[in-house]
């Protein structure tokens, strides 16, 4: 496209040229920079940040404090941006994220960190809606393939060196006098200026303001819908799944779904969510299949690392590295299909490949053992990362189809707020399925090792029997008693004989969770099938 080409975001509103949206896009891709470097940063390095804290076992709460707050924020966004303009709520949210990332630098607890990645995840929730929604309003659909291939190109970058630099940070004792994983938090903070500053300066296209009642008890009942169905998914193996607190949390989850209900019909076309839209058969099935995918994207984003620094024994910088593969298929396959959609219109082959692509990658890593090779991991890792950047603006796209320009915020919103409601979910829900089951196959390990000749020598061995980083282990083994998981550090120090019955109790309940996840993909592949084969002007 030419410099003086002309596009139209609305009949009567002037046309911007490609240089404009060139630079308006260079502030936008700075917010998304972000965001994607902070999911992807922290992934390599949860580990040892859980091992810090003494919270192992209670870390999918960074990981779902985070999505809550971003997949309650994402649609109010969107509407205050209606209200207010683009680029204050977009200040907003970089401001809030920054704020979050310096609490989290100086969080003292698994529980502390847990609620600044909250004020952090009400920052992200604007980063991905908003600049997919203020390209958008630039360019027509046909074009938006091609530019928010650009987001997934910075994501795909973001994704290859967040990793590494999390696992860098976190494999160092201190930086500057500061432990070294609080880096991992603090680092956003001279990126978030830089991007404050370009957006605050380049960030001028002007939106048609429109005025709307914001939905904040939509808002606070989707709150109350979310919280405790998924404090039980993380507590319920403690708790017991039937227990009387187990059923109390999912009354008044049913609770706040009806009140979320009837606020949306109260609210009709201002709800968070407008119910009309789910009649949109577009909106509704790309919807579905965004809650699915992101089951499966943060089931694989949260246990692969673990897979690495406790199964593999790899430090957080290795880690990181071994990530990269899965980046290298995220950034390799969303340019194409910008490119691909771009030409020619068509959407549907894309969202089938990538759920099959997810759903082989996801059973394939369901084989992986403690002995498995690294160069097998990272092959299956660009498969998944394949399927995962045919799926991102895809399903964007899909839902974007049958939506008015008056809905187009709303729509575009609603692809993060079902996205990552999946990806709480299957954060909550599969890393409590990994630690529920976990003690009993290291019991089950324990029992098969007990007859091996090399674990009888290495519980004889007297430097191991007096290594003081052993006494705890031997005296579990003795008692029968389970092993404290909160600080799995201590399986680095462990004599190999002794630890590796307990390296495969996790290796079979990752297996668990990676077979659990690509069921989830299956149904998801079934469901795309569905898609209407539109083509897009």
């Amino acid at each position: 496209m030419s410099e003086e080409a002309v596009q139209t975001t609305r009949a009567d509103e002037p046309a911007l040229s490609q240089r404009q949206i060139m630079t308006v896009l260079v502030g936008l891709l700075m917010g998304l920079f972000l965001g994607a470097l902070d999911q992807t940063i922290v992934s390599s390095a949860i580990r040892v940040i859980a091992d810090e804290l003494h919270g192992q076992t209670a870390q999918a709460w960074i990981t779902t404090a985070y999505l809550i707050t971003s997949t309650i924020s994402t649609p109010l966004y969107g509407k205050l941006s209606d209200i207010y303009g683009r680029k204050p709520l977009y200040l907003t949210a970089i401001s809030l994220f920054l704020a979050g990332s310096l609490l989290c630098g100086l969080a003292g607890s698994i529980y502390q960190l847990a609620a600044f990645r909250a004020v952090q995840g009400l920052g992200a929730g604007g980063l991905m809606s908003l600049g997919l929604t203020i390209v958008s309003d630039m360019v027509p659909p046909r074009e938006r393939g091609r530019y928010q291939g650009y987001f997934m190109a910075v994501f795909g970058i973001a994704s290859v060196i967040g990793p590494v630099i999390g696992g860098l940070f976190a494999g160092m004792d201190t930086f500057l006098g500061v432990d070294g994983w609080r880096w991992v938090f603090l680092v956003n903070l001279p990126f978030g200026l830089v991007a404050v500053a370009v957006v605050a300066k380049v960030l001028n296209v002007v939106s048609e303001r429109v005025q709307h009642r914001v939905d904040y008890l939509g808002a606070a009942a989707l709150v109350v819908t979310l919280v405790p169905l998924l404090t039980v998914a993380e507590q319920g193996r403690e708790w017991g799944w039937g227990s009387t607190l187990s059923l109390t949390m999912y009354g008044i989850g049913a609770l706040g779904l009806v009140l979320f209900l009837l606020a949306e019909r109260r609210m009709g076309a201002e709800a968070l969510l407008p119910l009309r839209l789910f009649r949109l058969p577009s909106f509704r099935l790309g919807n579905t299949l965004n809650f699915l995918v992101g089951i499966g994207m943060f089931g694989g984003l949260t246990t692969v690392p673990l897979y690495l620094q406790i199964v593999k024994g790899l430090d957080p910088t290795q880690a990181g590295l071994m990530l990269l593969p899965m980046s290298l298929g995220i950034g390799s396959t969303s340019g194409m299909v910008g490119k691909v959609v771009a030409r020619t219109g068509r959407l549907k082959p894309f969202p089938i490949i990538g759920t099959a692509l997810m759903a082989v990658s996801l059973f394939l890593l369901s084989r992986i053992g403690v002995d498995s090779s690294l160069v097998t991991l990272g092959l299956i890792t660009f498969v998944m990362g394949a399927g995962l950047g045919m799926l991102m603006q895809t399903l964007t796209l899909v839902v974007q189809t049958d939506a008015s320009q008056g809905d187009l915020g709303v729509a575009t919103g609603s692809v993060n707020l079902f996205r990552q409601t999946g990806g709480t979910v299957g954060a909550a829900t599969l890393l409590s399925i990994l630690f529920s089951t976990v003690g009993d196959n290291i019991g089950t390990a324990m029992r098969a090792a007990a007859s091996s000749p090399e674990f009888l020598a290495a519980l004889k061995d007297p430097a191991v029997r007096n290594d003081p980083v052993t006494r705890p282990y031997l005296e579990a083994v003795r008692d029968g008693q389970p092993m404290d998981l909160n600080d799995t550090s201590f399986l680095h120090h462990l004599d190999p004989r002794l630890a590796h019955p307990v390296l495969e109790g996790f290796a079979d309940s990752m297996s668990t969770v990676f077979i659990t996840g690509g069921c989830v993909m299956v149904v998801a592949f079934a469901l795309t099938w569905l898609l209407r084969n539109v083509r897009l002007d």
